[in-house]
Parts: C-alpha cells; structure tokens; sequence
C-alpha cells in the first residue's frame, strides 16, 4: 500500500476537510458492509479461489479510477470500487488456510501461519511506506499512480492459488441460508455473538486510528511527507514482527489476559496522542501498533474455533461487516468532531468510547465463554 502514509494528505490537497475524508470511508465501509456476507457466502459456496480472483481485480480497477480523480466524487467512485474487491476477499484468504491445514490435521497450527500471513503483508508495507513517502515529495499522485501496478501481482497470485478440499458438503447457495448463518452468529450463539462483538470494537479502534496518524504527525509533530512515510514503515514493521509471535503471547496470557490487555492498551494509545504533542509520543504509538500485531491474528483464531469449516468464510465476513458497520457510523462523526474542534479532542473522544465499549464487550463475551465451557 504505496498511498498508505500519505492518503490523507492527498486528500487535503484536493480540498477535502477530516470529516469528509471519513465520510470517504464511511461509504467504503458500507460498500463492503452490503457485500461482506453475500461474498463470504460466495467464497463457501462458489469457492474460496473464485472470489480472491474477483476481489484481485476489482482491487486493481479502483486505484485506476483513483488515479485519474481530483475531487470529492471521483474519490466515492474509486472507494465504491475498492470496497467491493476487498469484500470479496476478507474472510476467503482466511478461510482458505484455516481449510488447507484443516485437511492436513495440522489446524492448530493456524494461528501461527496467520500471524505468518500478516507479519509478511505488513513486512511488504513498511517498504511501501518508505517508497510511498519520497514518490510523494515528488507528487502526491505519484503513489497512486504506482499502486495499480503494486495491486495487479495480486491477480496472478490468487490464479496460482490451489482450494482446499472442503470437510462438509457445500449445499446450493441461497439467502435463506447466508440468513441462517448470521442468525446464528449473530443471535443463537452467545459465546460466537460476543466474540464477534469484542473483536469488531478492537477492529474499528485500530481502523479509526489509521486515519488519525497522517493528519497527527503533519500538524501536531511537524513531519515531512517524507518522515511519515519512515514512521509509517515503524508502525508497520512493529506490527508485522509481532504478529510472529502473536501465538507464543496468547499462549502465554491466556485469552483473559490477551482480550483485557488488547483494550488496555488500545485506550492508552489514543489517550497518550490526546495528551502530547512531542515526540514522547512515539512509544506509546509503538505499543498501540504492537497491540494491533498481537490481536488481528488471535481474534480471527478465537472465531475459527468456534465457526464450521462450510461457514468459515460467512462467519469471519460478518465480523468484517460488523468492523465496518461500527466505522461507518463512528468515523464520520469523529471527523466532525476533529473539524469542529481539533484533533486531540476527537483522539481523547475515541480513546475513552473504545475503551468503555470495548471492555464492557470482553466481560461480556468471557462470561459466556466460561459459562459454556463449565457446560460441556
């Protein structure tokens, strides 16, 4: 993601305010929320390969309409486009290797490999900031421009792709059954409802801050487009070197620990950006991106424990949808509230609704994790 360290600033320089950067991303949101589940459903019933090649292109197609856009509107086309193609793919890739070491009985060894998975993309992105932030002194078109070529290798990767044998047999797709699904997750299951809720309000809390660091680092620390696009490769370095050992801390806390510690530090993170404005900062940002390495793979496990392997993709796509239900509604408003205030207001706001919700969310979903293990 050449464009990663320097997206909001490309869009203040065609004229757009925080809160409609966010709006942006809202809409992004809600594309992907329409498409989430009925793609997930897809991805069980079409095939995990099939929809990772649609989500490919799609992916490629909106960063070529983004190129040749220069306001508000073309951005929403270009949003619009790039929120179906990652649609088709949240859940599918995850899925696919949950499966593919299913069928080898080698499944508890998921949780390492996606952190694996996560490590090597935010690997590949820490030498994308770098890039992203010199193309950018040159022009803030530039890394966009680029990012087509970056975005098109992912459609002859997903061909190369081989699906995995399925452990159920994959019965007609039908809405009645996507229903069924999300019914269950959503409803009939207490202890898959509350993970999905804990996991979600961690999700968003990490998305929202994405969006909070450009702007931060350009006015309140004074970097360069330059020293963002190095403190971004950091950020991203930090969290591709802990997502190696995600597995060995979760191991070690154990899941209370884990949940509890992930909001923890969430919180801290943007209380500590709300409080300073020096550098002092950068550890605590360090820590919150540490934090984001460790829960991304764990909180995907937590949900393939408790989900069938023909509902896999279905089940992480709802947590998707559920992230970007919660951004969609969030994001804009804290825009706002950035616009209308500062920034380290709507950072402090952030911290504080993250932090309540996301705590109240893990007593919740623990509760019910240990009422049923005491049933079984």
């Amino acid at each position: 993601m050449l464009i990663m360290p320097v997206i909001v600033l490309f869009y203040q320089a065609n004229g757009l305010g925080m809160r409609e950067v966010l709006l942006l991303q809202a809409v992004y949101s809600i594309t992907i929320v329409i498409l989430e589940i009925p793609s997930g459903y897809a991805a069980d019933t079409w095939g995990r390969k099939s929809t990772l090649i649609i989500g490919a292109v799609l992916g490629t197609l909106g960063f070529v309409v983004y190129s040749f856009s220069y306001g508000f509107w073309g951005f929403l086309i270009a949003e619009m486009v790039l929120g179906t193609g990652p649609s088709f793919i949240s859940g599918s890739d995850s899925a696919m290797l949950y499966d593919t070491l299913l069928s080898q009985n080698k499944q508890s060894k998921y949780l390492k490999l996606e952190g694996r998975v996560l490590s090597l993309g935010n690997f590949a992105e820490t030498l994308a900031a770098l890039a992203g932030g010199v193309l950018a002194e040159i022009s803030l078109r530039l890394p966009f421009q680029a990012q087509i070529a970056v975005a098109a290798i992912a459609i002859p990767a997903a061909i190369t792709l081989i699906e995995p044998p399925r452990h159920k047999d994959v019965q007609k797709g039908s809405l009645k059954k996507i229903m069924r699904i999300v019914k269950h997750s959503l409803v009939q299951n207490k202890v898959l409802r509350y993970n999905i809720l804990f996991s979600s309000i961690a999700g968003c809390a990490t998305l929202t801050m994405a969006w909070f660091i450009q702007p931060y680092m350009d006015t309140i620390l004074g970097f360069s487009k330059t020293q963002i696009g190095i403190a971004w490769a950091v950020l991203n370095l930090t969290v591709g070197l802990t997502s190696l050992i995600a597995y060995r801390i979760e191991h070690k806390l154990g899941d209370k620990k884990t949940i509890f510690g992930i909001m923890l530090f969430i919180g801290i993170g943007y209380v500590s950006l709300a409080l300073f404005n020096t550098l002092w900062v950068i550890p605590f940002l360090l820590m919150f991106y540490f934090t984001r390495g460790v829960a991304t793979p764990v909180l995907k496990d937590y949900i393939n424990r408790l989900t069938k392997s023909d509902q896999r993709a279905t089940v992480l796509s709802v947590r998707n949808f559920v992230i970007r239900v919660f951004f969609a509604v969030t994001g804009p408003f804290l825009g706002w509230y950035a616009d209308l205030y500062d920034l380290q207001s709507a950072l402090m706001l952030s911290g504080v609704l993250f932090f309540v919700f996301g705590t109240g969310s893990a007593i919740i979903y623990l509760y019910w994790h240990r009422t049923k293990k005491q049933e079984i």
